[in-house]
């Protein structure tokens, strides 16, 4: 059975502009999305796209600078960090998957202990216990070995770990060729038609 909805997590990790760009991208291919973004990752906003969001006050505009397509936006389903009474904290509410992009090493550690010490936490424990697809998207250089221990026993339950390290086949030319290419990916991964870059042997790809 297919599922349309699909969880999508913004922690405090550097790039939140490939967290929205991928949203962007999903809403535009008829997903249903339910977001959930850590406070950390709203100081990440600020920093990086001069953007304020106010999580009790949650609006979709405000993340992405901008008025919002009434259509796309009803596809979105904000649930706040704290709340454990969101459908996602429980396996029997059924998705495609989620993922946690940018996912920060604090949030890799509490998914590779079972932490479960919020929303974020809990629906990717949820999606590992319930063998659905997981999705951590890091982007942090250079890796200890503790975040590494850590990114690989989330790997070994079969979270999916695919780091925000854009190709240059592609030849991007633009810091928005280098996101889309991430974003396809990821696309693949949760098995949404895209075309956000060639692919590698693809006719006219040179």
């Amino acid at each position: 059975m297919a599922v349309n909805d699909l969880v999508l997590a913004m922690t405090g990790a550097s790039g939140v502009a490939y967290g929205v760009r991928l949203l962007d991208v999903l809403l535009r291919a008829e997903r249903t999305v339910h977001l959930v973004l850590s406070p950390a990752a709203v100081q990440v906003f600020e920093q990086e796209l001069d953007r304020r969001i106010d999580l009790a006050n949650f609006q979709l505009g405000d993340l992405f600078g901008s008025a919002v397509d009434p259509l796309l936006a009803k596809r979105v389903h904000y649930h706040d960090y704290r709340n454990f009474l969101a459908g996602i904290a429980s396996g029997s509410f059924l998705t495609g998957g989620m993922v946690i992009c940018p996912c920060s090493s604090g949030t890799v550690a509490a998914i590779a202990h079972g932490l479960s010490q919020n929303l974020i936490h809990r629906a990717a424990d949820v999606h590992l216990k319930e063998c659905r697809k997981l999705i951590l998207v890091p982007r942090e250089t250079p890796l200890s070995v503790v975040q590494l221990r850590n990114l690989t026993t989330c790997a070994e339950v079969g979270a999916v770990v695919l780091p925000a390290s854009p190709g240059f086949y592609t030849k991007p030319r633009s810091l928005e060729d280098a996101i889309d290419f991430i974003v396809g990916r990821i696309c693949d991964q949760l098995g949404v038609e895209h075309h956000l870059f060639k692919r590698w042997g693809e006719h006219g790809f040179t």
